[in-house]
């Protein structure tokens, strides 16, 4: 298949451009210009943001599938649907699995689950992008395929706070100093690494099943905080993490951007049933578990000095609650 990634080259995306290579296919990765490639993908370099220059390099050009991993606004998609119907047999859109509704009462989340988050505005914006793109896609008589991922790494690190680009939790850890755990550490949360996924979305380029159709494509493997903070410290060299378990409430009381990750994300115990995925890509099945993975993610900060980001106002924001907390305690 000739497959188009608008990315390509980041956490999620750069798996599933080197499966898709090593499946055989012509793949082409349209980003910006200056950013390194993947080798034997061929480059259209240019903005998605204009238009203009983003016909000019598509012209001639017919692909089985366009992936869209960074679209995070309605007018994307809207702007998409007149860059890529007629270019295109199937368009695909990355959501995000946030999206979904957390429910009261806890059930494994299916593709029938409601789509509301009333904590973050991130997720509210991808359902908006869904809702555009079931809006005019068929009209525009153009196949399109929505895919949640949840929780999906490769590059970045799973904890919610000091983390994701950042090294500072991982710092702290190596020097014997406490990391925050939003709550008390016990909910459960499933993980993915971006090697897995790219399983099952080449699966569904090019399978008509998949054709207007949504998915959500996330591993089996549930842990608690506790155990993937615990995982995540023994990777980085640390068998005894000191954790300090803190309320989200009182964290987002501190900084209300945390309002949506946490309320609207993290402090769910979130399982997902994968069977509609797995009756569309018999094949399905993820291999790498999360212990060997965040190991895999941490050789790969630990490889350049650069990529060890320690913004000093995260660590700030990190001391100024754990000194408050402290406060908290009988005797302190």
């Amino acid at each position: 298949m000739k497959i188009l990634f608008v990315g390509g080259t980041g956490n999620l995306s750069t798996s599933c451009s080197k499966l898709a290579l090593e499946l055989g296919h012509e793949l082409w990765l349209l980003h910006r210009i200056g950013r390194p490639g993947i080798a034997g993908a061929r480059d259209l370099a240019c903005d998605i943001q204009d238009e203009a220059a983003v016909n000019s390099v598509l012209e001639g050009h017919f692909f089985d599938a366009v992936v869209q991993f960074i679209a995070f606004e309605p007018t994307q998609i809207e702007r998409d649907l007149r860059l890529f119907t007629g270019r295109c047999r199937q368009y695909v859109f990355i959501s995000s699995a946030s999206a979904y509704s957390k429910a009261d009462r806890f059930s494994p989340i299916t593709e029938v689950t409601p789509l509301a988050n009333t904590h973050w505005k991130y997720s509210r914006d991808k359902i908006a992008c869904e809702e555009t793109l079931l809006s005019n896609a068929r009209a525009a008589e153009l196949h399109f395929t929505i895919v949640r991922p949840s929780h999906t790494y490769d590059t970045v690190i799973l904890l919610p706070i000091g983390a994701w680009n950042n090294f500072t939790a991982i710092d702290r850890m190596r020097r014997g100093l406490p990391v925050i755990v939003p709550g008390d550490g016990t909910s459960l949360w499933t993980i993915t690494h971006s090697q897995d996924f790219a399983q099952g979305l080449l699966g569904l380029l090019g399978n008509p099943l998949a054709y207007d159709e949504d998915f959500h494509i996330t591993s089996d493997e549930a842990l608690t905080w506790n155990e993937i903070y615990l995982q995540t410290a023994i990777a980085a060299g640390v068998p005894s993490p000191i954790l300090v378990h803190i309320p989200s409430d009182l964290l987002i009381a501190w900084d209300p951007l945390l309002k949506g990750t946490l309320l609207g994300d993290k402090c769910h115990t979130t399982l997902f049933d994968n069977s509609k995925l797995r009756r569309v890509v018999p094949g399905f099945r993820p291999v790498v578990a999360y212990r060997g993975g965040v190991q895999r993610t941490l050789n790969w900060f630990d490889a350049d000095a650069t990529r060890r980001r320690l913004p000093a106002s995260e660590n700030e924001f990190i001391e100024l609650v754990l000194k408050a907390y402290r406060k908290s305690w009988p005797g302190e």
